[in-house]
């Protein structure tokens, strides 16, 4: 087991608890992007300015027709989806038909989409569910708990459809007006693009799922029922400003960060996993500037044209986004993403030549991991990750006789789906290639870790968040999914300790 230093824990509690937080909005809309996607292109095919009325087959799209599951999907189906979801992260089951009953009674109330208020209600219900079980519990006489159960979690969701009718239904209706008209006075105004000032910065934090789905996508679907599409899916999700780093990197990066950035673009642009890029933002801080000028000059461009998507793109790859890209919007979502990888790429370029010089001198030295990171991610025999799964300091780490082993290693991120699905392949495959057997690799959500992983594999930034969800777990913390030399010694040290035990 790992510890982690007084000082160390309180340093980065508040961008713990901000993930935290973060990840737990986000993780309300995230498992139900399927439905949203499955929307955005019925709404795309059954409009009546869609194609099935050139096509001859107008009746598909009359009232009656297929297309009218469009006004349900939105007004009932997603918001209820996203209030169950959130009532089961709280408590489960019983939490999640709670908190949807809690939501209906909301959305009747409400003059437009309940999003922000199943995203309330949801969790909100749950979470009094709970604590109304806790009240009774171990007091309930033999052969009644299924009539008390039953009908508490009926009586408080009716109560709760109530509350919802009245209060938080009108309110959120009020709130979502407020928050539309701020949106609109910073579309009308021009000022759309100051927001990369925030969202950029924010993003490399690890704060980008929560930023994108748990902030934007609520608002943004309800300007996407309204005019059939929304700016607002494009603040987050443009892989231009990811893009130009990497190609800055490709050409004038040094060492392990240039021979890695080539292949991280594909992961990127492609595989929509933006995370991948990060750790190069990281790695020089002064390179914020350059992803806030190319995020800023994508929104001017999406701005200028009046270009949007019909729901988000998730993953934020070049592919999931021209899918859900409005059909008067291609030109305007392209150039976007062309101007901010140019306006990125030049930006960093500029930065990454003026410190070439002491980059190399720094890489022929032996420091590249250390700058990389400005953390311990040292080569080499001697270090924290043998350290840690030796139960040790490092500079003990060589006795295998102290070492536990590791049978069950599980690389965490935010969302359990990109970048640490990344990372498990690539250990996998180490594994495979040094002939290791009996060693299972997998990938998951830091919120959904259980504590029975051997070992925890995570980015520096998420690792406090990953030891206060497993603490009784060894922990790795890397730089770079995709190429961290620590992946190495993590085979060595499972190696030897598959000797030792023969």
């Amino acid at each position: 087991m790992t510890t982690t230093s007084t000082t160390s824990t309180q340093s980065g509690g508040a961008r713990v608890a901000v993930q935290r937080f973060g990840t737990f909005l986000s993780g309300m809309i995230m498992p139900n992007i399927p439905a949203l996607i499955a929307w955005g292109f019925i709404t795309a095919l059954f409009i009546p300015e869609g194609p099935f009325p050139l096509m001859g087959l107008g009746f598909l799209v009359e009232e009656g027709g297929f297309g009218s599951i469009i006004g349900p999907m939105i007004h009932y189906l997603l918001p209820l989806l996203i209030a169950n979801t959130g009532g089961r992260m709280v408590y489960g089951q019983r939490g999640g038909v709670v908190g949807t009953i809690a939501t209906m009674g909301a959305i009747v109330a409400a003059e437009n989409h309940m999003f922000i208020g199943a995203m309330i209600l949801g969790p909100l219900a749950a979470y009094l569910m709970k604590k109304l079980d806790g009240l009774w519990e171990n007091k309930i006489k033999a052969g009644f708990e299924m009539l008390v159960n039953m009908f508490s979690a009926g009586i408080l969701g009716f109560l709760l459809a109530i509350v919802g009718f009245f209060t938080i239904g009108p309110a959120v209706t009020w709130l979502t007006a407020r928050i539309g008209e701020a949106v609109q006075f910073l579309v009308d105004t021009g000022l759309l693009p100051l927001t990369s000032i925030i969202i950029e910065p924010a993003k490399v934090l690890f704060l980008n799922n929560a930023i994108n789905h748990g902030v934007l996508t609520p608002i943004g679907l309800e300007q996407a029922d309204e005019t059939g599409k929304s700016i607002l899916f494009l603040l987050e999700a443009n892989p231009g400003p990811g893009l130009g780093i990497l190609l800055a990197f490709s050409v004038f990066g040094v060492g392990m960060a240039k021979g890695s950035a080539p292949g991280a673009i594909i992961v990127h642009f492609l595989g929509g996993i933006h995370e991948i890029y990060f750790p190069y933002v990281l790695m020089k801080p002064m390179l914020i500037l350059a992803v806030v000028a190319g995020g800023a000059t994508g929104v001017a461009t999406n701005l200028i044209f009046g270009s949007g998507l019909r729901s988000p793109a998730a993953p934020g790859s070049i592919i999931a986004i021209l899918l859900q890209t409005a059909s008067d919007s291609f030109v305007g979502v392209i150039l976007s993403v062309i101007l901010a990888t140019i306006v990125t790429f030049l930006i960093a370029s500029v930065i990454l030549k003026a410190s070439r010089k002491r980059d190399l001198e720094a890489e022929n030295a032996g420091d590249l991991s250390a700058a990389i990171a400005k953390t311990q991610a040292n080569k080499g025999k001697e270090s924290s990750v043998l350290g840690g799964l030796a139960g040790a300091p490092a500079a003990a780490s060589g006795d295998p006789q102290t070492a536990r082993l590791v049978s069950n290693i599980v690389f965490a991120c935010d969302a359990g789906m990109g970048s640490s699905a990344m990372g498990a392949s690539v250990l996998r495959n180490k594994l495979k290639k040094a002939g290791v057997e009996g060693v299972t690799v997998t990938n998951q959500a830091i919120a959904n870790l259980t504590g029975e992983a051997d070992l925890v594999i995570t980015h520096k930034d998420l690792t406090d968040r990953a030891k206060q969800q497993s603490p009784n777990s060894q922990h790795v913390s890397v730089d770079n999914f995709m190429n961290s030399p620590k992946y190495d010694e993590v085979v060595g040290q499972v190696q030897n300790q598959k000797e030792t035990t023969k």
